[in-house]
């Protein structure tokens, strides 16, 4: 089981929108020497709904083959077609990936059996271990645990991602787990950083993270710290990060973390159609943001 905090990682761009591998390969080098536990490879924050098919394996087969072995790699391969989150993932698989995350299929509204049926399947049909992603604010169709209870039972299927932000929900899953999964391991991950130390505090195993992006270190510490039950140094970094938790969001992710990083000076600009570049009043809450946290600039 991954454990800590795993970096949602932005895909960097030029200004044309054209992927810009020479600061993403920056990028992936200081998460490894900060100490983030595992990289999540073109998700939501990656821009996964922008890139095309090749794009997409190859963002994921060039993170893969920087990382070298040396952080655990998790491949953004969802999709709302069950077939091409197939081809997706065996894409990932061929090039090295260390698990799939599987997101709600969007658009289509499928039920709890078509939910089910869709992880199933690609479970089925790809020897990867899979971390199922519920983000309801975003698909529309929620994950309910009844369901992802059915899918622990499977398994390859070895984790949650929630994005739910409901600690109550989390508690009920954590609980029932274990009878489940039939003693075998299955991580949940929180998938909001404003409520995932609380998640981490009641056995979540870490956070599928945003902030990171900016300050990768502190929440590796954060996470270890809560993770390991160390609730007064867990609070204490988590404090100071709350700002960033919070403002990061004040545009539909991953607009923030793409402008903040940018004026860090580690990457370029670009962000693709229909997103945005982060308008000029946001610029300024977003600085606050980071100064409060400790960021430099």
């Amino acid at each position: 089981m991954i454990q800590g905090s795993l970096v949602a990682l932005v895909t960097p761009m030029h200004e044309d929108g054209s992927v810009d591998y020479e600061a993403l390969s920056r990028l992936i080098e200081w998460h490894i020497e900060s100490g983030t536990d595992g990289i999540v490879s073109v998700g939501t924050t990656g821009e996964s709904p922008t890139l095309s098919v090749e794009e997409h394996n190859e963002v994921i087969a060039f993170t893969v083959k920087a990382a070298a072995g040396r952080i655990p790699v998790i491949a953004g391969t969802g999709g709302n077609s069950t077939a091409e989150a197939i081809e997706l993932t065996r894409e990932a698989l061929r090039a090295g990936a260390d698990a799939s995350l599987q997101v709600v299929p969007y658009y289509n509204k499928p039920t709890q059996e078509g939910l089910y049926q869709h992880f199933r399947t690609i479970a089925e049909a790809v020897d990867i271990p899979i971390i199922l992603y519920n983000v309801p604010g975003r698909t529309v169709a929620d994950l309910k645990n009844d369901t992802v209870l059915r899918l622990a039972q499977i398994p390859s299927i070895v984790g949650l991602k929630d994005a739910t932000g409901d600690i109550a929900r989390g508690i009920d899953l954590l609980r029932r787990l274990p009878q489940a999964a039939g003693g075998r391991e299955f991580a949940v991950y929180s998938g909001n950083d404003d409520s995932a130390l609380a998640l981490m505090l009641v056995g979540g195993a870490g956070v599928i993270s945003v902030t990171a992006n900016l300050v990768p270190r502190e929440m590796h510490e954060m996470a270890s710290a809560a993770v390991a039950g160390n609730v007064s140094a867990a609070r204490t970094i988590n404090d100071r990060l709350m700002p960033l938790h919070q403002k990061l969001f004040c545009e539909p992710n991953p607009v923030a973390p793409k402008w903040a990083l940018y004026r860090m000076g580690r990457m370029g600009p670009g962000i693709r159609l229909p997103l945005t570049m982060l308008s000029k009043a946001n610029r300024p809450v977003v600085e606050a943001a980071m100064r409060e946290a400790g960021v430099e600039f």
